[in-house]
């Protein structure tokens, strides 16, 4: 190696020699903490529409960000020079932020440890994956089913997402982690018209960590889904607005408890003062018979990961629990400035974000109910069997379409309504969520904050809500 060139593997042990007077450095300087999170990333996108690939979108990246921390404030600066020189202007841009001067020689600093190398059996993934022939090859295949499945399509729509990542992170605290992280995402869409009848659905499936989750993918059974869903709301009527009870579905209906709640029980939220529940930790927030989770642990889960991108290791963190508040989801950041300890949830989207604390695999836990058992409870309220788009305000104000919903009458499903909003409050609908059921399942989502846009999981059973405002007609 040269004084002008960095090894390009993360994994190459030459690595140490360029970061170790790095953070000695910045602790010379009077830096409390030199963090220096190093990436490598690739790329492919693939749109398939009708029978035809009209988008192919690969990309390749390479960076470093490096963050100083004095007391309570930082200085972040990201760069995509990974030379020696280069590294050390962007530390001496972070430490300035601060007031902080990089000295002429550097010393007050041991020396990183061994790495903990978590990419070691990882590093044939990226060669595993699909070839570009073979992953159009499954996407068409998916398309050309719901054709086959269809009815009155108007478009379909297929698309393949794989990430494929490797980071490594060193610290002044004596952190020095590697690891590689694999995400392949497949979605189908479709357009159903009829005169004046208008469906529109769309389903995503998303795993981690597995090269050949691609090749498993069931297209089958994946467009059969999607074109059924089509189908029963392309000919529903619209819903009537009100205040109503409502059953929520499990897998993918528990983006509504991310977005509205779980976005507020992250340190990020403390520190700007838009959480109603800063000062709440022993204090009941939701009904007893909720108990919600945050972990990074779950096998091929979108959100699990092997170290978050301070390099700490994942847990299992309790956020609520029959009711009452547990704790916060905290980074280095929210650690130092709020007191919350880390639970291993600093990520970000890449090298050019500073970590924040965000969500991971997040859900409400299953309850002792059956799904039916909910349903049977309702006299007239709405089944919200599957969630579409929404927004959510800073403080958890929120608003979701449902895609595909359904009226309960008389403790049974009966006629198909679409058009529903479901429009609430974090603090008042916690307290109404009053049923879980036994089926509990997770699903694959995207999560976009200030670190920028993450793989993460949301979830649930199927739970009930004693009353809700129902945006229709």
């Amino acid at each position: 190696m040269t004084k002008s060139a960095s090894p390009a593997a993360l994994g190459d042990p030459a690595w140490r020699s360029v970061l170790e007077p790095l953070l000695a450095g910045g602790r010379s300087a009077g830096a409390d903490l030199v963090e220096v999170f190093l990436e490598r990333s690739d790329h492919l996108g693939l749109l398939a529409e009708q029978d035809a690939i009209t988008s192919v979108s690969p990309s390749f990246g390479a960076g470093a960000g490096i963050r100083v921390f004095l007391g309570e404030r930082d200085g972040f600066v990201s760069t995509n020079d990974l030379s020696p020189s280069g590294l050390r202007l962007a530390l001496e841009q972070a430490l300035g932020m601060l007031g902080l001067l990089l000295p002429a020689r550097a010393g007050g600093f041991d020396g990183l440890p061994n790495l903990r190398d978590f990419a070691a059996a990882k590093d044939g993934w990226l060669r595993a994956c699909p070839s570009l022939g073979e992953a159009t090859g499954r996407l068409l295949e998916g398309t050309d089913r719901l054709q086959r499945h269809g009815q009155h399509l108007q478009v379909r729509r297929g698309s393949y997402a794989r990430d494929w990542q490797e980071v490594l992170v060193a610290a002044s605290d004596g952190t020095f982690a590697r690891d590689v992280r694999l995400h392949q995402s497949v979605g189908l869409n479709v357009l159903a018209a009829d005169g004046d009848h208008r469906a529109s659905l769309g389903r995503r499936y998303g795993t981690s960590d597995s090269p050949d989750d691609l090749r498993r993918w069931d297209a089958e059974a994946s467009a059969a889904d999607v074109c059924a869903s089509a189908a029963t709301m392309l000919y529903a009527d619209y819903v009537e607005a009100g205040q109503l009870p409502v059953v929520l579905a499990n897998r993918f209906g528990g983006v509504i408890f991310h977005e509205a709640c779980g976005h507020l029980l992250e340190t990020t939220q403390v520190e700007r003062g838009t959480t109603p529940f800063a000062a709440m930790v022993g204090e009941p927030i939701a009904h007893e018979a909720l108990t919600a989770v945050d972990e990074g642990l779950t096998d091929g889960a979108f959100g699990s990961l092997s170290m978050d991108d301070e390099g700490m290791e994942p847990q299992r963190t309790v956020l609520i629990e029959n009711g009452i508040l547990q704790r916060f989801l905290s980074d280095r950041a929210g650690e130092r400035r709020t007191g919350h300890a880390r639970t291993g949830s600093g990520r970000r989207q890449s090298h050019a974000f500073a970590a924040a604390s965000r969500m991971r695999n997040t859900y409400i836990a299953a309850g002792p109910h059956s799904p039916e058992d909910l349903i049977a409870s309702v006299d007239k309220g709405l089944y919200c069997k599957s969630m579409g788009g929404g927004s959510v305000g800073p403080t958890g104000q929120f608003n979701f379409a449902v895609e595909e919903g359904y009226l309960i009458e008389n403790g049974a499903l009966t006629r198909p309504v679409k058009g529903a909003t479901l429009i609430g409050d974090a603090k008042e609908v916690m307290p109404r969520i009053s049923m879980c059921a036994n089926d509990l399942e997770l699903a694959a989502g995207f999560c976009g904050s200030v670190s920028g846009s993450i793989f993460v999981t949301v979830g649930q059973p199927h739970i009930k809500v004693d009353s809700i405002t129902v945006g229709g007609r």
